[in-house]
């Protein structure tokens, strides 16, 4: 996998468990990433994301009083946003098949999980940074289209040929 320059980006990082954290600002360090935010709750990371430019969150599906799936929500539909198009990689212990699809309907962008090895964490950063997904706008969802690859001559039953799906950007250059 080639090597991405990630030192002029900023990655906030959300996780009640400081052990956790720790670890996860060392492996992006590793990967040279100098830029690194923290918070330990999801209030205190969507005042992070307002606040600064974050290119990258990476969040913990269990938060207390709000959990990464809430946060996600809230990222990707509240008008006071700070940025709906954010990447989120979602860390979690919990990978039950309804949990996954829990998280991808909400808008993460990519799932993880525990224990997270450098190489897997490496893996996700590197997808959202040099294979970003455009964002679709439906009546029941904002975020990043959530397949993987489209295939142009696929006709089954699952093809979108929904006139009320929008690929949108509407962040300001």
């Amino acid at each position: 996998m080639t090597p991405i320059d990630l030192k002029d980006m900023t990655f906030l990082v959300i996780d009640d468990n400081n052990h956790m954290l720790s670890i996860i600002k060392t492996m992006l360090r590793g990967f040279g990433a100098h830029r690194i935010r923290e918070a330990h709750d999801a209030e205190s990371g969507l005042e992070e994301l307002n606040r600064y430019p974050i290119d990258v969150v990476i969040v913990d599906y269990a938060l207390e009083t709000l959990n990464g799936i809430e946060f996600t929500q809230l990222v990707r539909s509240a008008r006071d946003s700070g940025n709906r198009y954010v990447p989120i990689i979602m860390l979690t212990a919990y990978t039950e098949r309804r949990r996954v699809e829990q998280a991808r309907d909400a808008g993460v962008t990519e799932f993880l999980k525990k224990p997270v090895c450098a190489r897997d964490l490496y893996e996700r950063v590197f997808e959202v940074v040099m294979h970003p997904r455009p964002f679709v706008k439906t009546a029941t969802f904002f975020g990043p289209d959530r397949r993987r690859k489209i295939d142009p001559n696929y006709k089954g039953p699952e093809r979108r040929v929904n006139s009320n799906t929008q690929f949108v950007d509407d962040r300001k250059p």
